[in-house]
């Protein structure tokens, strides 16, 4: 097909199957999520349609690879003259200077983490929590990053053990909405000063606001403190790097939705830099060496939706899984864990940049992963499914590499603190 024929292809697929409501904005430079609202997870679904109605297929290393902004770069995803690479650049700088690019992957740590920051206090370590943070399977078989019972315990336990603050959730699971809603006025109009006030809100409703997975619901935290004006918020969303005023009533109307609850508030004259013990702790906490929590979850849902049950047939897997790109992002908190040690052994920056690949390459190969899976799904044709076990196999064996790998860091760190991971007295 000409570029002219494939791009009139991916107008017809947005406008049919896709039902696309933002098609005015349709033409060769339109960006993809700005402009069209196409996530990473219908971009997949506008190849698969390609793939299944017109013929167009991509190989699976480029749907995990290019870079795919606008409707031009979808159209050259199918032009088979080879893209020059990109000049060289090193976007990270070394792992050993401040200004290494810092990760934004959970919305909870990240707000918790940007205030050690402002206080020039190593947050990295709170990462070691975040590769396999919690998520739920639900009762039909879904993949879930957040469920009613996700309270962080664990996170919020380990922040005042390693960085002093405790962090108190202030939102009332028993009283209704009206009653948080002026408790939460309260705190910005009181506490702001000393204290970071968090609320859960629902992205969707604040569409002035950056949604690149475009979920409905989107929970999500946000930082809250009081305005100039009374009749907005000063807004700070650390996960995606945003500050801001946003109308009081909005975020109200975002915080009062039926999909979110949450809350929480800490003292940030209370933060300190966390001890050598408390982080060798923490990260025995949270390192899992033989298991892999999210590929173990996706082998559970595609198994339950291939053994006959009418309930949760092969063609539900798309809705059931809709939610990897959400949780495969945080594998990129790896990346926190080895700058942590590279920067304290003072390893060198090139084998640090190789566990970076290794890291990208994981990441990649969980898109490449969902989009196996959305075809099994729009197919139903279960022959496809030795595939996806080998994709989740092959998954498995990368991430269990990269923690041997990190695993031999930690220890090499260990050996090198070891002074100061001795006990003190009185001190569990």
């Amino acid at each position: 097909m000409t570029p002219d024929a494939i791009l009139s292809a991916i107008r017809a697929s947005l406008a049919g199957p896709l039902q696309n409501a933002h098609l005015d904005q349709f033409r060769p430079e339109a960006r993809l999520n700005e402009d069209l609202y196409i996530d990473s997870i219908l971009l997949l679904n506008l190849l698969l349609e390609l793939e299944l109605s017109y013929g167009l297929t991509v190989p699976d290393d480029l749907v995990s690879t290019r870079a795919v902004e606008t409707v031009a770069d979808v159209v050259a995803l199918f032009d088979p003259a080879p893209t020059p690479p990109p000049a060289s650049t090193d976007p990270t700088g070394s792992v050993h200077g401040e200004e290494y690019w810092d990760l934004k992957i959970h919305c909870f740590v990240s707000c918790v983490c940007d205030a050690l920051k402002r206080q020039k206090i190593d947050h990295r370590p709170f990462y070691f929590g975040v590769w396999d943070a919690d998520f739920t399977i639900s009762e039909s078989w879904a993949l879930q990053y957040h469920a009613p019972g996700l309270r962080h315990d664990f996170f919020r336990t380990w922040f005042e053990r390693l960085y002093g603050a405790a962090v108190r959730e202030w939102y009332d699971h028993r009283a209704d909405k009206a009653a948080n809603r002026a408790v939460l006025l309260d705190l910005v109009a009181t506490q702001a000063g000393d204290h970071s006030i968090m609320v859960m809100v629902d992205l969707f409703h604040l569409p002035e606001r950056e949604n690149k997975f475009n979920q409905n619901p989107f929970p999500h935290y946000l930082m809250l403190a009081p305005a100039a004006d009374p009749a907005v918020f000063s807004v700070s969303d650390p996960d995606f790097r945003w500050e801001g005023e946003i109308a009081r009533d909005k975020i109200l109307t975002a915080f009062s939705q039926p999909s979110v609850a949450g809350g929480f508030i800490f003292d940030r004259r209370a933060l300190h830099a966390a001890a050598a013990r408390d982080v060798k702790a923490f990260f025995e906490a949270c390192f899992l060496k033989s298991r892999n929590p999210l590929t173990e979850a996706i082998r559970r849902i595609v198994t339950a939706h291939l053994a006959g049950d009418p309930a949760f047939p092969p063609t539900a897997l798309a809705a059931a899984l809709r939610e990897i790109p959400v949780l495969s992002i945080r594998k990129y908190a790896y990346e926190h864990g080895f700058a942590f040690f590279w920067r304290a052994l003072v390893w060198p920056d090139p084998s640090f940049l190789q566990r970076c690949d290794e890291i990208e390459a994981l990441f990649q190969g969980f898109k490449a992963l969902h989009f196996a899976i959305l075809r099994l799904s729009q197919t139903g044709e279960t022959g496809l499914t030795s595939d996806i076990f080998s994709r989740l196999d092959a998954l498995d064996r990368m991430e269990f590499a990269l923690k041997r790998e990190l695993d031999t860091a930690f220890q090499a760190w260990c050996a090198l603190v070891a002074p100061a991971l001795a006990p003190v007295e009185g001190v569990v």
